[in-house]
């Protein structure tokens, strides 16, 4: 139940049978065998119960299960007692009054609501599962039976529970029980370690070795622990008299080098006085910054290593701290404990303090491959600088951290500590004006209550959660995919809150889970969800310090794709206002009871994504989403930072995919899992592992991942001389690099970034002028470009489309009706086209800036054209600088980067993906590339192969078999394209991917049949093929209305029977226009993201590879369970497709 949710042990039967039994976290999947284990003596005990709703609530909940996955026992935990003998929030009050039950705090105590076993194994059951939970929760020391219902207790459970003293007579009628920890843990006893533990340590060296072995120098440990003094000290953790742990520290830290990697201005440079100003280390080269990490790994012998320290001092020369910065810190040299005990690691701390009693912070450095152990779990990770190259990741706790945390409900007094705990924190304002209404009337500005609780250790106010009821959740339940981790239905509409502001002082920040589970029950919440708005929006006015807190806590909800409905044409049949009217985009995390108790994987791997690509952002996407992972090095590298500030309807030029719109990156969990440099790719060194940007910074890296697509690059004229009579067929050469300075009037699009600002630049420089507009190119995004001119009022005929030569196969649309109308269209807006033109002189040839004139060869007379703006989208491929850096790396480069079927470049830490790459020739598959597949589904696959390095719960992928080593995946989603044409026409084209054909035009297959319906010219253009299966395997949609995207690309690859026997239908001339036909409410199921869902569960009733036809499923049982599935999936979405009647209401 750590990091795997999962423990393993051997236990005997009531009968002297011995089982291996795995203790793991309990699953919904559980709850009808549990139910059937409820007897009645455990009915009297413990009440009616819903298993369901149990495991729902419970904080904690655990099964015992055999190897073939049989349940033998389970337990369900909450942290308030049963039933309502005493209001959840006030059972400590109730104990304290009523029973003598110690140090019983919500901290360290949980309550049993349910114990079942098989009647062969209740006894191994109970103390196999509390052995278990006291293991994995290190702060629960105490679990109470506390029940309204005064039932005989089962003989195995009297076992284990003790009577709770009473101290009132009567007192309340209730079944009062305890179980100590003690009684089934040994408690760990920390002392300063003897020359005599050394034979008892030297085991656990031997076992977790990675480094040198301990008998190379076998007196080793023996002088260490000899070596007490003021400033060095080592303990053991003993447990049953046996040395379990060691840990040796010292206070002899070296500050300096830690100032120059670490961010620790948090932390006052971790010393006492600060008079001076520290200024921070230089910067150095990587061949210094690699051998001073060399340096510093050689001062501690290390064997285990749990702790990899290298802040101690190196050497006598080392620079002396000023007299006036003294430190305030010690640092763990050297851990490591029998891993039957690791979760005990944090005993060690407490210990520390006291023989450190002069400093406050304790460090800890370890190497950012290792896995996050125990005893990190309660340190705060402490950011790198950008600069620094160090391998190794920095680990603080502070003395506060030792402290006892207590949350309670804020009263007015707290109103100036709390001013004080947030005076340096930005919309520190907006959380005072939230806790002022509070105090005053319990609610917001929108009269809906509010609830503000603070954090104390000991007397100091460390921490504030203000939070509001969520008015809200029918939306976020329709729009993010809640119902990935609670069932809704179990959770009352007042058990939903939102998170307004969390501040929580940086050295207690490990309590964060704890201080969340306070709240829930305090506050009587079952769910607090946190909304993320991105940067630029005039929402964010929530106050959270540190953001990374709360995420470490939450789990991130992904978005649901959405229906767009006809709502004029349903009427009173349409979903509510309130699902449908847009609000803000934001991103979603969720914070409930149980997920209080649920450890997260922690993953310190420097992962650099090269490229904003949608390859990268699917790949980032799939990573950040992972809810029980954590990763806290994910880098990206983008020329222009993050997208998304920009939609791409207001900036127009380019085509779009339809991958990530604006409004999709602000929900997807991305942006503040991430870092963002802005820059350029110029290098890549291998050796030592780090990325040179073009502003000179350096990103370093475990694993590099290269999405860095394709782009247009400033075309080279061929710089023939035109003034004689030459043509395209003369020309030898057409592709090299131009090298020149570029014209400040010449605009290369690759982002909606370029594209915003060509807009911008054209606005305030070109619109008033008679100057013509070149457009150059041959593809869609020249078509959308010129739309975007004509959008913004410059006439056609000053607009020039100066069309490349075609390649061979290629075509910018595949269906020649849409070209004919978007060629009238120009025609008719009189845009001058020019085709197959080549580029051959900027100005004849003088000085390109500005540029005044362009000079074209074609199959005939050259072509001269005076030119106010030049827009380029012509001469697309990689990336000069970023080809330069893969050729002087020594990665394999043929016309693209060269990689395996499993992504890798010939480095095995550089990963590739998108259409940057092609396979390697040894695959004998040139035809098909990444280039060919949809680039989300490619990064999606990319996040899948890795992620099993990083995920422990992932079986890690095992080698092909060796017949299967030359075959490459190839995918199946849908390749997309879009945008708006000339004309005003909305375009849309949806289609299989292909393979390049190496020869010629593609060859329709015969099989297909097209259902056709309007006419281009006249924008209304609908165009489906159905494969041989009778599948929509292409769409096609030509109109001058806004098309509802999503909808149309849920028909993809759907029968055409599931879309109201579509081809019956148009044969039979029943539909004129699919527009209309696709607005009807018999389609809009379809359209529903959870539809897949209900076909899988068809097929699998069904047990068919193929929806059938309704006249081949004779049989009346498989109609009825076709019938009863389809019922229950409109019921269970009636909030979104409320225009289903359901049974009950006709």
């Amino acid at each position: 139940m750590g990091e795997n949710s999962e423990l393993n042990s051997t236990v005997t039967s009531d009968s002297a049978r011995e089982e291996t039994v795995t203790v793991r976290r309990s699953e919904s999947a559980d709850a009808e065998e549990i139910d059937g284990l409820i007897s009645p003596s455990a009915q009297a005990v413990f009440g009616r119960v819903n298993v369901i709703r149990l495991l729902e609530k419970a904080n904690l909940a655990v099964t015992l299960t055999n190897e073939k996955g049989d349940i033998l026992g389970h337990a369900s935990f909450f942290d308030h007692p049963i039933g309502d003998l005493v209001d959840q929030t006030q059972w400590e009050a109730f104990l304290q009054e009523h029973f003598s039950v110690g140090q019983c705090t919500p901290f360290n105590t949980l309550f049993l609501h349910l114990f079942v076993a098989r009647p062969n194994f209740t006894t191994a059951s109970v103390k196999e599962i509390m052995r278990a939970i006291f293991n994995a929760v290190t702060e629960l020391e105490y679990v109470c039976l506390l029940s309204p219902h005064v039932g005989s207790l089962e003989p195995e459970l009297d076992e284990i529970f003790e009577p709770l003293e009473r101290l009132t007579d009567p007192g309340p009628q209730c079944l009062a029980l305890i179980c100590h920890r003690k009684a089934h843990c040994p408690w760990p006893i920390v002392r300063t370690a003897r020359v005599e533990d050394h034979n008892e340590i030297i085991p656990l060296f031997d076992e977790q070795t990675n480094l040198l072995s301990i008998s190379h120098q076998p007196f080793f440990l023996a002088a260490l622990i000899e070596a007490e003094a003021e400033e060095h000290h080592t303990a053991v953790c003993e447990i049953n008299g046996v040395a379990v742990g060691f840990i040796c520290a010292s206070a002899d830290v070296n500050l300096k080098w830690l100032l120059g990697r670490f961010e620790l201005s948090e932390f006052d440079g971790l010393i006492r006085e600060q008079k001076t100003k520290h200024h921070k280390v230089p910067a150095q080269s990587d061949e210094d910054e690699h051998r001073r990490s060399a340096e510093q790994m050689n001062t501690v012998v290390l064997y285990s290593l749990k702790s990899v320290c290298v802040c101690c001092h190196t050497s006598q020369q080392e620079e002396a701290q000023p007299a006036s910065e003294k430190s305030n810190t010690f640092c763990i040299q050297i851990f490591v404990i029998n891993k039957n005990y690791e979760l005990r690691s944090a005993d060690f701390i407490p210990f520390l303090f006291q023989v450190f009693p002069d400093q406050n912070f304790c460090v800890i450095t370890v190497p950012n491959l290792s896995t996050e152990f125990p005893l990190l779990q309660n340190f705060i990770r402490v950011p790198s600088i950008p600069t620094s190259l160090s391998q190794h990741e920095l680990y603080i706790f502070h003395r506060d951290g030792v402290r006892s945390l207590s949350v309670r409900p804020a009263v007015a007094l707290n109103r100036s500590a709390v001013s004080a705990l947030v005076k340096d924190l930005s919309l520190n304002e907006s959380l005072l004006q939230d806790l002022d209404r509070y105090y005053e009337t319990g609610c917001d500005r929108d009269a809906v209550p509010l609830q503000a609780f603070v954090a104390q250790a000991e007397a100091e106010l460390v921490g504030i959660v203000i939070i509001k009821d969520e008015q809200d959740i029918e939306y976020i339940r329709a729009h993010y995919n809640i119902e990935s981790f609670i069932y809704f239905s179990h959770h009352g509409y007042d058990e939903h809150a939102q998170i307004l502001h969390f501040v929580l002082k940086t050295t207690v920040q490990h309590f964060s889970k704890n201080f969340f589970k306070e709240v829930l029950r305090q506050a009587r919440k079952s769910c607090l969800y946190l909304r993320i708005y991105p940067l630029y929006h005039s929402q964010e006015n929530s106050c959270i310090h540190h953001l990374h807190y709360v995420l470490n806590c939450a789990v991130p909800v992904c978005p649901r794709r959405q229906i767009i409905y006809p709502l004029e044409e349903l009427g009173i049949n349409a979903p509510s206002r309130r699902l449908t009217e847009d609000q803000a985009p934001f991103a979603l995390s969720l914070i409930s009871r149980k997920l209080t108790m649920e450890p997260k994987v922690t993953i310190n791997t420097r992962i650099v994504l090269v490229g904003a690509s949608d390859t990268g952002l699917a790949f980032l996407e799939v990573l950040c989403s992972c809810p029980h992972l954590r990763f806290n090095s994910l880098t990206l590298i983008s020329t222009h930072g993050f997208p998304g500030d920009y939609n791409h309807e207001d900036a127009g030029f380019l085509s779009t995919s339809h991958a990530y719109s604006s409004r999709d990156l602000a929900q997807i969990p991305v942006r503040s899992f991430i870092s963002v440099v802005t820059g350029k790719l110029v290098g890549i060194r291998r050796k030592s592992k780090y990325v040179l940007l073009s502003s000179g910074e350096k990103v370093p890296y475990d694993h590099l991942i290269l999405c860095t697509g394709l782009q247009y690059r400033v075309p080279c004229p061929t710089g023939v001389d035109v003034s004689q009579p030459v043509t395209n067929s003369q020309l030898h050469s057409t592709h090299s690099r131009y090298t020149g300075p570029v014209p400040s009037n010449l605009f290369t699009l690759n982002d909606l970034h370029d594209c915003m600002a060509a807009r911008r630049w054209l606005c305030a420089n070109f619109l008033e002028l008679e100057d013509n507009a070149i457009v150059y190119g041959n593809n869609i995004d020249i078509y959308t470009t010129v739309e975007t001119l004509l959008s913004l009022g410059i006439r056609g005929s000053r607009i020039h489309l100066v069309l490349l030569p075609p390649e061979p196969g290629v075509s910018s649309f595949l269906d020649s009706s849409v070209e004919k109308a978007v060629a009238m269209a120009m025609e008719n807006a009189m845009v001058q086209i020019h085709r197959n033109c080549v580029l051959a002189q900027f100005n004849n040839g003088k000085q390109p800036d500005p540029l005044t004139s362009a000079s074209f060869t074609t199959d005939a007379e050259p072509l001269h054209l005076q030119c106010g703006v030049f827009i380029n989208l012509s001469n697309k491929g990689v990336d000069y600088d970023a080809f330069n850096s893969f050729n002087k790396s020594f990665l394999v480069f043929d016309g693209r980067l060269v990689i395996n079927s499993s992504f890798r470049t010939t480095n095995l830490s550089i990963w590739a993906a998108g259409p940057l790459t092609k396979f390697s020739r040894r695959y004998y598959i040139d035809e098909w590339t990444h280039a060919n597949f949809n680039s989300k589904e490619v990064g999606q696959d990319l996040a899948a192969m890795m992620l099993p390095l990083f995920d422990p719960t992932m079986e890690p992928a095992e080698a092909p078999p060796p017949e299967t080593d030359r075959l490459v995946l190839l995918y199946k989603q849908a390749k997309i394209q879009g945008g708006k044409l000339p004309g005003g026409y909305h375009y849309l084209h949806v289609t299989k991917p292909s393979p390049t054909d190496l020869t010629g035009p593609n060859v329709k297959q015969l099989q297909d049949r097209a259902i056709v319906t309007g006419q281009p010219e006249r924008g209304d253009y609908f165009c489906l093929h159905l494969d041989c299966y009778e599948l929509v395997g292409t769409l096609t949609c030509l109109s001058l209305k806004p098309l509802p995207v999503s909808n149309y690309l849920s028909l993809y690859m759907k029968h055409q029977q599931l879309l109201g026997q579509l081809l019956s239908c148009y044969q039979e001339d029943l539909i004129p226009d699919l527009y209309s036909f696709f607005t009807q409410s018999s389609c809009l199921a379809v359209f529903h993201d959870r539809f897949s869902d209900l076909e899988q569960e068809l097929q699998q009733t069904l047990k068919l590879k193929d929806l059938c036809p309704p006249d081949q499923l004779k049989d009346e049982n498989s109609r009825a369970a076709l019938r009863s599935s389809a019922v229950k999936y409109l019921s269970y979405n009636r909030n979104l497709l409320p225009m289903f009647a359901c049974p009950g209401q006709l």
